[in-house]
């Protein structure tokens, strides 16, 4: 590459996360229908010709901020290690998406819209590479649980809780902190009731001794 290319390189990774951006503001406040591309190359700073440049169309600057979405969402299940503690990996988990429901509460908000709307632009992506990565955690979990090592449930549908029960804290955020009232950290009482809520579900019933 020649000098004279790294600058224009460097803008263009400027300009492309400046419009990634500010797609992202606008998608969570008006939602894919409501948004138009005026709109995010306003808030990104950019005249419209400039943000076609980059995308060829609002579809493409969604699909874009939800494949990046993705792959920052399913960092933490990626994480989960077989060769592990058991319960430590899946408190590790919900620790790990509940912080990403704290830092990241715009992606999360755009992501449900896109669910609600059906998946119309991630189908594939949910029903190929989503879904086997829950599959591979599943067949982990079920592993520990035939061991003994965490307690037996479902483990589809303990990783869909897992989804649940920290991202609510995203998507319905106002209406949390509306209940909870001033001086109240939701994320942080979160946490401590998710473990406990997680550690007791888990934990592997203690046998009972003859006689007692």
């Amino acid at each position: 590459m020649s000098a004279t290319t790294r600058p224009r390189t460097r803008i263009q990774q400027k300009n492309r996360e400046a419009i990634l951006d500010a797609a992202l503001e606008v998608f969570s406040q008006h939602g894919y229908r409501g948004a138009t591309l005026d709109q995010i190359a306003e808030v990104a700073g950019l005249s419209k010709p400039n943000l076609l440049y980059y995308f060829p169309s609002k579809e493409a600057v969604h699909k874009a901020l939800l494949t990046g979405l993705l792959d920052t969402w399913l960092d933490p299940l990626r994480a989960m290690d077989p060769a592990g503690d058991p319960l430590a990996e899946v408190m590790s988990y919900v620790r790990r998406k509940l912080d990403l429901a704290r830092d990241y509460p715009r992606e999360s908000r755009l992501f449900a819209g896109e669910i609600l709307q059906g998946a119309p632009r991630m189908r594939e992506v949910i029903e190929g590479d989503l879904r086997e990565l829950v599959a591979e955690k599943a067949r982990i979990l079920a592993h520990w649980m035939d061991e003994g090592r965490i307690a037996r449930v479902d483990p589809v549908h303990l990783i869909f809780s897992i989804w649940a029960l920290t991202q609510h804290y995203a998507d319905f955020d106002v209406q949390i902190r509306a209940v909870l009232g001033p001086g109240h950290d939701p994320f942080a009482e979160a946490g401590i009731f998710l473990e406990t809520l997680f550690q007791r579900l888990l934990t592997p019933a203690v046998p009972r001794t003859p006689g007692n």
